[in-house]
């Protein structure tokens, strides 16, 4: 057992005792499903394509209505079965013209994003001293003066011997929560924050966050590292420090998008599920690849591969490229609603939604039975790298699969990807096709399609039982 830094005790599996799984009759299937992986490299080109031909693909966009369509489009060429798009409601927030300036002591650009869901600013923008904190105490502590000031949080970046980066996304995301409902409390004009990584390449992340009824809204956007620590050097010798910033940020609504739905049918039981379940909405940071192209084509790929390789597991294996994981996981939801009759014949589901940097492992959450089969299954994937099986399913990674996992209590899993490095492109202008290896995404690839085959084709199901559950962010 071991404790992380975010307090999660996560068990790492002996797998030489507990499941009584024999894996003798999978092994070919599975020598079969790797080769054919890291063979044809495949995977990548496909996921190169989507970010090329389409950019991102936010919430509203074009981008975003033709990789659906291109989706469908492929997954019928490739001969899968009941390819379809399902329906769901997605919010559609406009990013617009965006800047920040600096004008004392020395005029000058600043690296940032505005959060979506955010207000603008009035069409001449808003120009303001600003006031520079660690903490919300020390704006509490800073009373009436903080009225009328661009509040800018600069929060501690805390030393971690593990995964760095993640962790201070993870506790420092209250600020991008409710930064900005605490200043406007306080008479603030506009709120910015410290993005959520080490100095690097001076660029501002994204990512959403929402008003309270009955709280002042007020703009709320991102600075670069860099810029964020300049702007608190500056305010802490007490040198001026002087902002505008212009916002063009709107909310046009909800609009009409789609979950991406393909299968394999079982052909013993039809009606038993797998699912394998990514994002397939993003921001329009980048032209994301890491978050999460990447992760879409590790649960799209194992269909074409085992179509390819004419295998026909037992039970159904699902592929869903869920939309708006990113604003409010009305994807997810919509999926839980629409199939709300079969969640009790819903086996598995798994996510892919860090990333695909090694060294990388699965994440299970269900009942004893579940953790120590799933564990079993992954050691047919060790040759490719793939680390032992850890649990629970931790908090940010089966944002998609969420709502269905709780209404069904259906056992869920994670591919987790290394997320130091993730962190890096995520939500970021460098999250590229680039930021992604070729290996690593086969590897990926291969491990969910063993895993995916393996638990379709035993004779028995998993029982059922979420456990600790797949662990989302949207309720």
């Amino acid at each position: 057992m071991k404790t992380f830094p975010n307090g999660i005790v996560r068990q790492i599996f002996d797998l030489t005792t507990k499941s009584a799984l024999d894996l003798t009759p999978y092994k070919s299937a599975a020598a079969s499903l790797i080769g054919a992986a890291l063979v044809d490299g495949a995977a990548w080109e496909k996921m190169a394509y989507l970010s090329d031909s389409f950019g991102h693909r936010m919430n509203g966009t074009l981008g975003q209505k033709l990789s659906i369509e291109w989706a469908l489009e492929e997954m019928r060429r490739e001969g899968l079965d009941n390819v379809r798009g399902e329906a769901a409601m997605v919010p559609n927030w406009v990013r617009g013209e965006e800047f920040v300036e600096l004008l004392d002591p020395m005029p000058r650009r600043l690296a940032m994003k505005s959060y979506g869901n955010s207000i603008g600013t009035p069409p001449d923008g808003i120009t303001a001293d600003a006031m520079v904190f660690s903490s919300f105490q020390e704006m509490e502590a800073a009373g009436s003066a903080v009225a009328g000031k661009i509040v800018v949080f600069s929060p501690t970046w805390q030393h971690y011997d593990y995964n760095e980066s993640w962790e201070n996304y993870l506790n420092l995301r209250h600020f991008r929560i409710s930064g900005h409902e605490k200043a406007a409390q306080m008479g603030a004009v506009a709120v910015l924050l410290r993005s959520i990584y080490p100095p690097h390449a001076r660029q501002a992340h994204t990512g959403a966050m929402t008003y309270k009824d009955g709280v002042r809204k007020i703009p709320s956007a991102a600075l670069s590292p860099e810029d964020a620590l300049m702007l608190e050097r500056l305010y802490r010798r007490g040198q001026p420090v002087r902002l505008k910033l212009k916002m063009d940020a709107k909310s046009l609504g909800d609009v009409a998008a789609a979950n991406v739905v393909g299968e394999i049918v079982g052909r013993e039981k039809p009606e038993e599920v797998i699912v394998l379940g990514c994002q397939y909405d993003s921001w329009d940071a980048g032209i994301p690849s890491q978050d999460d192209g990447a992760g879409a084509i590790v649960v799209w790929e194992p269909l074409r591969l085992m179509k390819q390789l004419g295998l026909r597991p037992r039970r159904t294996i699902r592929t869903v490229l869920f939309t708006n994981e990113e604003n409010g996981g009305t994807g997810g939801k919509a999926y839980r609603d629409a199939h709300q009759h079969e969640l009790h014949n819903h086996v598995a589901m798994l996510e892919s939604d860090s990333g695909v940097m090694p060294p990388m492992h699965f994440c299970v959450s269900g009942v004893d039975e579940t953790i120590q089969t799933v564990a079993k299954i992954a050691s047919l994937t060790e040759n490719l790298g793939v680390m032992p099986a850890r649990t629970p399913v931790v908090i940010g990674t089966a944002e998609d699969i969420h709502a269905a996992c709780e209404a069904g209590d259906i056992p869920s899993l994670t591919l987790q990807g290394n997320n130091e490095p993730y962190s890096h492109y995520h939500h970021a202008d460098s999250d590229m096709p680039e930021s992604v290896s070729p290996v690593h995404l086969a590897r990926a690839t291969a491990a969910v399609a063993v895993m995916a085959y393996v638990l379709a084709e035993m004779p028995e199901r998993l029982p059922s039982g979420k456990g600790a559950g797949a662990r989302g962010t949207y309720s």
